[in-house]
């Protein structure tokens, strides 16, 4: 029964690294469309909270309730505020330094849960974490230039969306997925939303445009998240960080068939290397996941 959880999480895992992997990708064409980050975050996240409000009113969800609601709602802010820091630190530093450092939260995330959630640290998980981190250098290439705005932007990404991570990893039991995923769409929809009195958004022009943004709104956002923390709530934080590495090799991969990027051996090889530390950390045998 626990296996079989188990092996749910790790498949939920995996549909999200994969939405949120096709992220660059629609973000490409919605920024060739004429669309900005305020004007693409406003989008993604107010599409995402209407849609988990109508699944919640059509399947009548129950909202969570006290602290748990608190929590959830400052999970939302903390998601508003992740994806700000990361479209930020483009402005700065290059792609590939950008996700590099966003995707040191596997570690980040994997340190704190040892540390104050004393999740055990088993030789497997480790090599998996090292491996996952070793392709991830590889994967992303060596254009790593910036500024240090930029690299700031960065760490902050990286340790706001590890706490993101580690506080789902306890609300969510409790909330259960759907309603923890709407809580924070809909927090983080309402903080972006006072982004506009400050500045004025631009859209998408032409179909393309919106075909893109309806892709992030639904694919990258609602699917990603939902699946996420549906695969949180059936695995140890650090085990969905580690597999979550994945997302840059699908990026890669798909920027190499989509929007014709040169992809190199290198980039194989690390996209080799994080599949294999997602599969090592599916073989690796369960445990119960602490209340």
């Amino acid at each position: 029964m626990f296996a079989s959880r188990r092996a749910t999480g790790i498949a939920l895992i995996l549909l999200s690294a994969f939405a949120f992997g096709l992220m660059p990708i629609f973000g490409s064409w919605a920024y060739r469309s004429g669309a900005d980050t305020q004007g693409i975050l406003l989008l993604r996240f107010g599409v995402a909270a209407l849609v988990m409000l109508a699944i919640m009113l059509w399947r009548r969800g129950s909202w969570p309730r006290g602290s748990t609601l608190l929590g959830l709602a400052g999970m939302g802010l903390a998601y508003a505020a992740q994806a700000y820091c990361y479209f930020s630190a483009l402005h700065y530093a290059s792609a590939a330094l950008a996700a590099l450092l966003l995707y040191l939260y596997p570690v980040v995330v994997t340190l704190i849960a040892a540390v104050f959630l004393r999740e055990r640290l088993r030789k497997r998980a480790l090599f998996a974490l090292a491996l996952a981190c070793g392709g991830l250098v590889l994967t992303i290439g060596n254009g790593l230039a910036g500024r240090l705005p930029g690299i700031l932007f960065g760490l902050s990404t990286a340790f706001i969306y590890s706490g993101y991570i580690l506080v789902g990893s306890r609300l969510t039991p409790r909330a259960g997925a759907l309603p923890a995923a709407s809580v924070v769409m809909v927090s983080a929809a309402l903080a972006l939303s006072s982004s506009t009195l400050f500045a004025t958004p631009h859209w998408p022009q032409g179909m393309n445009g919106w075909l893109a943004m309806a892709g992030i709104a639904l694919v990258s956002t609602v699917i990603a998240i939902f699946a996420f923390l549906a695969g949180l709530d059936r695995l140890r934080a650090a085990e969905a960080s580690t597999i979550s590495t994945l997302e840059p090799a699908v990026s890669v991969v798909l920027a190499a068939s989509l929007l014709g990027e040169p992809m190199g051996a290198q980039q194989w090889l690390g996209g080799a290397a994080i599949l294999a530390a997602a599969l090592l950390i599916a073989l690796t045998p369960p445990q119960p996941v602490p209340e």
